[in-house]
């Protein structure tokens, strides 16, 4: 894949006063990756980013008070409670990047909504998470294999995915745009607003999918194509925007938006779709319903709610988990 910058861009000029800042920013990000032995989620702390203004990690503890359910817990497989624990499939989170979902505290634990709530799924089965890491793109693969119990990584639920995993469902996301000042845009409702533009996501997943699926649309409006560079992790794909060789990051709504207050020299520039978003287990497997339960335990204790509170987006909670929904792609 190369890189470089449209020739059209006749204002990238004005980027470069960002250049040195969010480079640092990246760089901060990414050599703040650390080993996660956390099973609680509640760490204090704050995320300080070379420069930038601190963000404000939350540091309420709502997942102490869970407890478990035995009718939810006798759903797990016996071996699964004789042993006491999940392997759980997931990336490592990188610095405070991929926040709300997943980040980093100071002191190196892992913090964030998926975390959180994955913790008080566990409480609520009487088990505890053996985390386990891998790539975006080989947990599902690592799910279907036997090497994960559940793999969680903010998975979109798709009809290609259903197919050989199961899902249960726990949070809506959305597929978002952030741009880098200087490339001519302040906003994107279709796909055809890419055209003529470099956009960077994340291989083997639904932004993939919607990027490849429309990859036509521009020729049929008369425009230049879109170009697609993928990055398995987010700080190579700050430092392309601070240095004008990726246009737009297509990535999930509540990730981005995180980004777009914290990122200098970046603008958040709307949501084109959504999709249920799930804990995955291998197709057929009883952890599906046993881990969809619990989340509706957490719902109906409240506990759902206060850990949405918590990361403020609880516009994207689900009324009700179930196990694997109709697909809208």
């Amino acid at each position: 894949m190369t890189t470089h910058a449209h020739p059209a861009h006749s204002s990238r000029r004005s980027r470069t006063t960002a250049v040195a800042s969010v480079a640092a920013l990246a760089l901060a990000l990414l050599s703040a990756c650390g080993s996660d032995t956390s099973t609680t989620g509640t760490h204090p702390g704050e995320a300080v980013a070379a420069g930038a203004a601190t963000a404000k990690i939350p540091t309420q503890d709502v997942v102490s008070q869970v407890t478990v359910d035995p009718a939810v817990r006798a759903e797990l497989p016996q071996a699964v409670r004789t042993r006491g624990t999940l392997l759980l499939g997931t990336s490592p989170a990188i610095g405070t990047s991929a926040l709300p979902h997943a980040g980093q505290a100071p002191d190196g634990t892992t913090v964030g909504l998926d975390v959180d709530l994955r913790n008080a799924v566990a409480k609520v089965l009487g088990v505890r998470w053996d985390v386990q890491y891998g790539t975006f793109p080989t947990v599902i693969p690592g799910v279907q294999n036997g090497r994960f119990d559940v793999g969680q990584d903010n998975f979109g639920v798709t009809k290609a995915r259903e197919q050989v995993v199961d899902f249960a469902t726990y949070l809506n996301d959305g597929q978002s745009f952030l741009g880098a000042q200087g490339i001519g845009l302040d906003k994107v409702t279709s796909l055809t607003d890419l055209c003529g533009h470099t956009v960077a996501t994340t291989p083997g997943s639904t932004f993939q999918q919607i990027l490849t699926a429309g990859a036509a649309r521009c020729a049929a409006v008369g425009k230049s194509p879109y170009r697609v560079q993928y990055f398995a992790d987010t700080a190579p794909i700050f430092l392309g925007l601070a240095n004008g060789k990726i246009d737009i990051y297509f990535g999930p709504t509540l990730a981005l938006k995180y980004d777009a207050l914290h990122l200098p020299g970046t603008t958040y520039l709307g949501q084109i779709s959504s999709t249920p978003v799930g804990f995955v287990t291998a197709k057929g497997s009883r952890l599906a319903k046993a881990l969809s339960d619990a989340v509706n335990k957490l719902v109906a204790t409240g506990d759902y709610a206060r850990i949405f509170a918590k990361w403020s987006v609880p516009e994207t909670r689900v009324s009700r988990s179930v196990v694997n929904p109709t697909a809208t792609f």
